[in-house]
Order: C-alpha cells, then sequence, then structure tokens
C-alpha cells in the first residue's frame, strides 16, 4: 500500500505545528498529535491524512507516493518521542520532555524538506537484520 506524498507532507506539518505550538503555548497540546498518533498505530488509519484526502485535486494515484509500512514505522518513532515528552511534563523533568519534543519537530520538520530520518533508522534497521540472519 502507498500513501499520496501531499498527504505524508500535510501530517508531517501538523506534527510541526501542533508540537511547536504545545512547546510555546501550553504541553498540554501534544496530547493531540499523541492521541493521532496512538489511533493510527492502533486503526492503521491516520485521520490527519484521512481528513486531508477530500482536498487533493487530481486522482491519488497521479501523485507520488510514500510506502505505507515505512509512515507506520514513523508514525512509531513520533508516538514514542511524543509520548515521553508527555511523561516527562508530567513528572516535572522539562529538559527531557522538551528534548523528546524538538526531536519530533526537527525529525518532521527535516522529513518535510526531503530528508527521512525514520527511513534510514528503518533501513539501517532491516540491513543489520538481513545480515544477522545471512
Amino acid at each position: 500500500m502507498t500513501i499520496p506524498k501531499p498527504l505524508v507532507q500535510t501530517n508531517q506539518a501538523f506534527i510541526v505545528i501542533a508540537v511547536l505550538t504545545a512547546l510555546l503555548l501550553h504541553p498540554a497540546i501534544l496530547l493531540l498529535p499523541f492521541a493521532v498518533g496512538v489511533y493510527t498505530l492502533i486503526t492503521k488509519k491516520n485521520p490527519v491524512i484521512q481528513f486531508s484526502r477530500r482536498f487533493l485535486k487530481k486522482p491519488m494515484a497521479s501523485y507520488q507516493q510514500e510506502d505505507k509500512d515505512q509512515q507506520l514505522f514513523n508514525q512509531w518513532i513520533a508516538t514514542i518521542c511524543l509520548g515521553l515528552s508527555l511523561l516527562f511534563f508530567s513528572v516535572g523533568i522539562p529538559l527531557a520532555a522538551y528534548a523528546f519534543a524538538i526531536m519530533v519537530i526537527v525529525a518532521a520538520g527535516v522529513a518535510l524538506m526531503g530528508y527521512c530520518i525514520g527511513c534510514t533508522i528503518r533501513y539501517r534497521y532491516m540491513m543489520w537484520k538481513h545480515n544477522r540472519t545471512a
């Protein structure tokens, strides 16, 4: 399965904006992208992407496609980091909380510019797994 790139970029922009807003206004806002992430991982359907489909002007297949499994892997990383950020905010360790939230902003922001950190991590993991069995 694949996902049109503009929908992936919309989700990345949502993450950047939501996490940045949370860090500037109130950490509780992190619950929004965290909840979207958890929902996505449970159902394999991202509500931001589902909502954004209606705004595509061309047929979905005419856009450059992104791998759905890769996007789920990236969602795992972002959701874990956001969960840790929320946890650290709640137990009074703001430095660690900011660090994990900023990692999410950087990863999603860099992905919007064309480099996928999660893709590199997954590729290296898959190569390590392959070399281990070979």
